[in-house]
C-alpha cells in the first residue's frame, strides 16, 4: 500500500465513517476500540483526510494522557510509519508527556521518524533508570542513526521477562518486518534471544538480527535443527527456513501446536501466522492443515477464509470459489463477510471479489466496510500485492495493532 499517499484512494464513504469514528471514540471510548484502531492502522497510509483526523486524536491523546489506549498507539504508530509531517511534534511531546516517555508503542515510533527534533528526548530516555526504557530509546535512536547501539549490550541483561515479553510484542514485531537497525545492535538482540524460552518470541529478535545482517540466528537455528533434541527439531527447522530467505520450503509438516510454537503470541492463542507464512511461501507441507482449516461447511472463521483463499489460488481448489462467495454473501458474523471479499481477490477472483465489495461498503462492521474499501481501491489502483497480508489481518480482524 502507498505510504503516505497524498491523494485520496479510498472511497469518501469510509474515509468519512472512520473519522467520525475518531471523533466519537475520543468523546467516549467504544466496546469495540480494538477494531477501530485496526483500521486506522490499515487505512491512515492510503488518505490524507483520515490522517489529519488521526493527527488531531493523537494531539488530544496526548494532552490526556491517554498512552495506554488502543486509539492512541494505533494513531502514533499510524502517523510515524507515514512520515506524516506532524509526527515528529506529536511524538517528541508523548515523550516527555509521562515517566513511561509515552510507552513503548511511542518509542517505536519514534524509530519510524528521522526529524532531528526527536534526538534529545531519546538521549535522555536512553539514561532512564528503568532498563526497559533506555533500552528501547537506544534502539530507536539506532534506528534513527544516532548512536552505534553498543550501549544496548550492557542494558540487555537488567531487563525483567514482563518488560521483555511486551517489548517483543509492542517494539520489535513492526521492527522484523524490515531493514531498520545497524549491526552493532545485534549482539544485545542475542542476549535477549538466550533468555527467551518462547520460540515465537526467540524467532522475532532473530528476525531483527538477520535483517540487521546477522548470520548467527541461522547458524544457531540450523544447528538445533539438526543436533537439538529431536522433539525440537521439527520447529527449528521451520525457524530456519523462516531466517533464510531464499530456501526451498522445508517438507515439515505443520501441526497446531507447532504453529502456535512459533508465532509471536502466547501459544494459548492458538495463533496460525506462521503456517500462513508458509503457505505464502507455497509450500507443500502446508496443504494438509490448510485443507482442515476448511472442512467445515459453510466457513465459518478467518483461519477458514483464509485457508480457502490460498487453496484456491495455489492449489487448484476450485470448488472453494463459492464457500468464499457464500461467506462474503451471508456469513453469521458481519465482520467475516469483508475478509472473505478480499481473499476472493487475493485468490485471482476480482470480478467477484469487486462486484461484492460495491454492496458492502456501507456495512454495519466496520471491518467489513473497509475491506469492501480496499477491494475497491485494489480494482482501481490495480495493485497487485495481497491484501489479506498479515499485518493488515491481525490489525482489522483480531485488533493487533504492533
Amino acid at each position: 500500500m502507498a505510504k503516505g499517499a497524498r491523494a485520496e484512494v479510498l472511497n469518501s464513504a469510509l474515509v468519512d465513517r472512520v473519522s467520525a469514528d475518531i471523533g466519537s471514540a475520543l468523546r467516549r471510548r467504544p466496546a469495540h476500540e480494538t477494531r477501530l484502531a485496526g483500521v486506522i492502522r490499515a487505512t491512515t497510509p492510503l488518505s490524507p483526510a483520515i490522517r489529519a483526523a488521526v493527527a488531531n486524536a493523537t494531539s488530544t491523546l496526548i494532552r490526556r494522557g491517554s498512552f495506554d489506549r488502543c486509539l492512541y498507539m494505533a494513531c502514533v504508530r499510524a502517523l510515524a510509519e507515514t512520515s506524516d509531517k506532524k509526527a515528529a511534534n506529536l511524538i517528541g511531546k508523548a515523550l516527555l508527556s509521562s515517566e513511561e516517555a509515552g510507552g513503548f508503542s511511542t518509542l517505536c515510533a519514534a524509530s519510524f521518524v528521522k526529524e532531528p527534533s526527536l534526538a534529545e528526548p531519546l538521549a535522555r530516555i536512553a539514561t532512564s533508570r528503568h532498563p526497559h526504557l533506555s533500552f528501547a530509546a537506544e534502539i530507536a535512536r539506532a534506528a534513527r542513526g544516532e548512536c552505534d547501539g553498543t550501549h544496548l549490550t550492557a542494558i540487555a541483561p537488567k531487563i525483567k521477562e514482563s518488560h521483555r515479553i511486551s517489548m517483543c510484542v509492542e517494539l520489535f514485531v513492526p521492527l522484523s518486518r524490515g531493514e531498520f537497525l545497524p549491526t552493532n545492535v545485534t549482539p544485545a538482540l542475542a542476549v535477549l534471544r538466550d533468555a527467551e524460552r518462547h520460540l515465537g518470541r526467540w524467532l522475532v529478535l532473530a528476525e531483527v538480527a538477520t535483517h540487521s545482517k546477522d548470520p548467527g540466528p541461522l547458524l544457531e537455528a540450523q544447528e538445533k535443527a539438526k543436533n537439538g533434541p529431536s522433539s525440537a527439531r521439527s520447529a527449528w527447522t521451520l525457524v530456519a527456513w523462516a531466517l533464510s530467505r531464499d530456501a526451498t520450503p522445508p517438507s515439515t509438516r505443520p501441526t497446531v501446536e507447532l504453529v502456535a510454537r512459533l508465532s509471536d503470541r502466547p501459544s494459548a492463542d492458538r495463533d496460525t501466522t506462521f503456517l500462513f507464512r508458509l503457505a505464502a511461501g507455497r509450500a507443500p507441507s502446508a496443504r494438509p492443515m490448510l485443507e482442515g482449516a476448511v472442512k467445515s461447511n459453510p466457513i465459518t472463521d478467518e483461519v477458514g477464509v483464509r485457508a480457502a483463499s490460498f487453496l484456491l489460488r495455489d492449489h487448484g481448489r476450485t470448488d472453494l470459489r463459492d464457500a468464499l462467495v457464500a461467506v462474503a454473501k451471508t456469513a453469521k458474523r458481519e465482520d467475516l463477510r469483508g475478509m472473505a471479499m478480499a481473499a476472493l481477490w487475493d485468490a485471482g477472483e476480482h470480478e467477484i471479489a469487486h462486484g461484492l465489495a460495491k454492496s458492502s461498503i456501507r456495512s454495519r462492521s466496520l471491518p467489513t466496510a473497509a475491506w469492501a474499501a480496499l477491494v475497491e481501491a485494489a480494482s482501481e489502483q490495480n495493485w497487485e500485492h495481497m491484501l489479506v497480508d498479515e499485518p493488515t489481518f491481525r490489525r482489522m480482524q483480531w485488533g493487533w495493532i504492533e
